[in-house]
């Protein structure tokens, strides 16, 4: 077995190979481009005859160079960034070629507890990206709404009271056609009972009545400058959030039709108050290949849901773990809380770790922890969720340790 050290960036890629002596057997710069990358694969293979003598240790697990290793047939263990840290010197020297030696040297101490990387299929593949890519976009959308709230508090701030939302489209283009104070005042019942129609805003006539009500209230006014400046940012961050508001609908479509395609959705979609949003979230992030986790409690220490034991002589406590996917932490947490509103266990659970005096949020993470072990169960079997079962199997077990 020889151990690859991959130390990459952007523009180039630092090799370090040890034999499992641990003695230097090559060491390699090789750019970040279709013919390095060919150079590396060769410079490999001249050392191993056969890829799977190699362990490739990186510290990104996804990227034009990872899909070229997993086509190229050789063995990828991605770790966190922070691990090599534990292997520097006191002197705390660091360079490329450092680094890359002292994720070759992680290889070689602790392969048995690495995680070989195995590409998704095509379909999660592609769900993965569309719903990360998705929650990108609205991160920016919560950005944009948050400037747009700051913004219309400093010189419009009844524009606030009008709608239930901001990020709906009826409310930006109100706020479009309507810049200042004084055009919305100005404006007529029948010119803004016609817009929320063009909107199809439900029960446009009502609506536009309690409209026209708010706006010949009394409010707190800003001087013309202050009107002039801030409503020409409104209009331009309202520009920015119709069209990126169309994005986002556009890909809960196409989110939807390819998990339905997946022959689990079935499953993920049984989970409570999953819906539509985060079925598709926890198939993409927790995958379909049924031979990637161990057991349950290896989907919980990867998710960050499993606790991290802290202890030294007298002195015992748990805390979160650090290391861990968060994209996956993040829907799980999301889930877990949703449940608390449906199912009446999961919502006395919550309840029940507050009343220990767990914060919200390690509460949310303890929950998390048991759902990651009911949905293992239920991947694994290939059924979908009855809380029936649930409450069936947690009975029984009440039962076995009262017996006990």
């Amino acid at each position: 077995m020889w151990y690859v050290g991959l130390d990459w960036s952007d523009t180039h890629h630092d090799v370090v190979v040890l034999d499992e002596a641990g003695h230097r057997v090559g060491t390699q710069r090789f750019a970040h481009s279709h013919q390095g990358l060919h150079h590396l694969k060769d410079f490999l293979l001249s050392i191993a005859s056969r890829p799977e003598d190699l362990a490739c240790i990186v510290e990104t697990n996804h990227g034009l160079l990872i899909t070229f290793l997993l086509e190229a047939g050789i063995p990828v263990y991605p770790v966190n960034p922070k691990t090599a840290n534990q292997l520097r010197k006191t002197a705390g020297a660091k360079t490329d070629r450092i680094d890359a030696y002292l994720l070759a040297k992680t290889g070689r101490f602790d392969l048995a507890d690495l995680r070989r990387l195995s590409p998704d299929s095509p379909i999660i593949a592609e769900l993965k990206t569309l719903t990360r890519d998705q929650d990108a976009l609205i991160q920016s959308q919560t950005r944009l709404v948050n400037q747009l709230t700051a913004c219309l508090k400093e010189y419009y701030p009844v524009g606030l009271k009008l709608f239930g939302k901001l990020h709906q489209p009826s409310t930006l283009l109100f706020l479009q056609a309507y810049p200042t104070p004084a055009a919305a005042a100005a404006a007529s019942l029948e010119e803004i009972e016609a817009l929320l129609k063009r909107c199809k805003y439900p029960n446009a006539r009502r609506a536009a009545t309690e409209i026209v009500e708010q706006l010949h209230h009394q409010e707190l006014t800003a001087n013309e400058v202050i009107v002039r400046a801030k409503s020409r940012l409104m209009l331009s961050l309202v520009r920015q959030l119709l069209p990126l508001l169309e994005d986002i609908k556009s890909y809960d479509k196409e989110i939807a039709s390819l998990f339905l395609k997946h022959p689990d959705h079935d499953l993920w979609q049984s989970l409570p108050r999953a819906a539509q949003r985060l079925a598709p979230r926890l198939l993409a992030e927790w995958g379909d290949d049924r031979a990637r986790y161990r057991d349950a409690q290896s989907v919980q220490e990867l998710a960050g849901t499993a606790p991290v034991p802290l202890q030294s002589g007298n002195f015992s406590k748990a805390h979160k773990r650090f290391a861990r996917l968060k994209p996956l932490r993040n829907v799980l947490y999301q889930f877990a809380w949703q449940t608390t509103r449906q199912d009446g266990w999961a919502r006395e659970y919550y309840q029940r770790k507050r009343m220990e005096g767990k914060t919200h949020s390690t509460a949310v993470r303890c929950l998390a922890n048991v759902w990651v072990r009911i949905i293992y169960r239920m991947w694994v079997s290939k059924d979908v969720y009855q809380a029936a079962t649930f409450e069936a199997a947690k009975q029984a077990h009440a039962s076995r340790q009262r017996v006990a």
